[in-house]
């Protein structure tokens, strides 16, 4: 049997020569540490079998650093959207700080490597921060990256606060509307989005993030800055429902946690320790409740 060229066998020698566009009519890839969200790029797109050259807008992950009175803590990479959010929501869902009011002052300094989140805090909340700082990258969205024992994943177990009753079509109206708030997923794809919605499913805030964590983290973050009462509404987010998940939501006093997708047995074990109502798959009209059902009601 005669050798058969490779690119023969890929069907390459009768792909048509497009060629790509120039990179200069997209501008340089610049620094790490862009301001932007959103990136075009070129590249080249196919369909039925025909291929043409195009400009795909991408999504883009940044080096994030929160750094405490001066001191690096922890380097995160996120989308360079609703940093200062970020910065109140992660200090306080990884329990680095008790109350919003514990940080004095936050400032966004931008540079070519990133970006850095300069929180300033009380000098003995300094001091017990930096005995537990992580200094080392976390990647994307990952919400125990740089935890150096056991004892830092599984944090605190928050009790949440009661809450009023829910109906089961809220949750579906607040996912459903979801989709027409995620400005950058719409723009790109691959972006997480985590919102806050009243008790009748009415949105009231989103953020996204490249990472679910960090969407979620942004979410919280400004619901704090706003004095947003946790038992006024419950929270859903474009994701599964990881144990992180659950901290941060019972972190915050969320009485209910709603994902398109499913949940851990962890998250599930968390919630159900933490008093927080779990709901999972919501979507096509149904839904499963996890934990504390007497919160979701017809």
């Amino acid at each position: 049997m005669p050798d058969t060229p490779v690119s023969s066998t890929l069907g390459l020698d009768t792909m048509p020569d497009i060629p790509a566009p120039p990179l200069t009519a997209f501008g340089p890839l610049g620094p790490l540490g862009t301001a932007k969200p959103l990136r075009s790029v070129p590249a080249i797109r196919w369909r039925d079998d025909a291929a043409s050259p195009s400009e795909e807008v991408l999504i883009e992950e940044t080096p994030v650093a929160l750094v405490f009175n001066l001191a690096s803590h922890a380097v995160m990479m996120a989308t360079p959207t609703d940093l200062h959010d970020f910065a109140v929501g992660f200090a306080i869902t990884e329990e680095l700080v008790q109350s919003a009011d514990e940080i004095t002052h936050v400032e966004e300094v931008r540079h070519a490597g990133g970006v850095d989140l300069q929180l300033t805090v009380s000098t003995a909340r300094a001091e017990a921060i930096g005995q537990r700082s992580r200094r080392m990258a976390g990647r994307t969205g990952c919400g125990i990256c740089g935890a150096e024992q056991v004892a830092d994943v599984l944090k605190t177990l928050h009790q949440v606060r009661a809450g009023g009753p829910i109906h089961g079509q809220a949750l579906h109206t607040a996912l459903g509307a979801l989709a027409e708030r995620q400005t950058l997923n719409a723009a790109a794809g691959a972006v997480h989005a985590a919102a806050w919605a009243e008790r009748d499913g009415t949105l009231r805030l989103v953020r996204e993030d490249v990472g679910r964590h960090n969407a979620l983290d942004k979410l919280i973050g400004a619901l704090v800055r706003g004095a947003t009462d946790p038992a006024s509404g419950f929270v859903v987010v474009t994701s599964r429902a990881s144990f992180e998940m659950v901290q941060k939501a019972a972190a915050f006093g969320a009485p209910l946690l709603a994902a398109i997708s499913g949940p851990t047995a962890l998250a599930v074990r968390v919630a159900e320790a933490s008093g927080l109502t779990l709901v999972g798959f919501v979507r096509n009209g149904g839904h499963v409740v996890y934990t504390h059902p007497r919160r979701v009601i017809a």
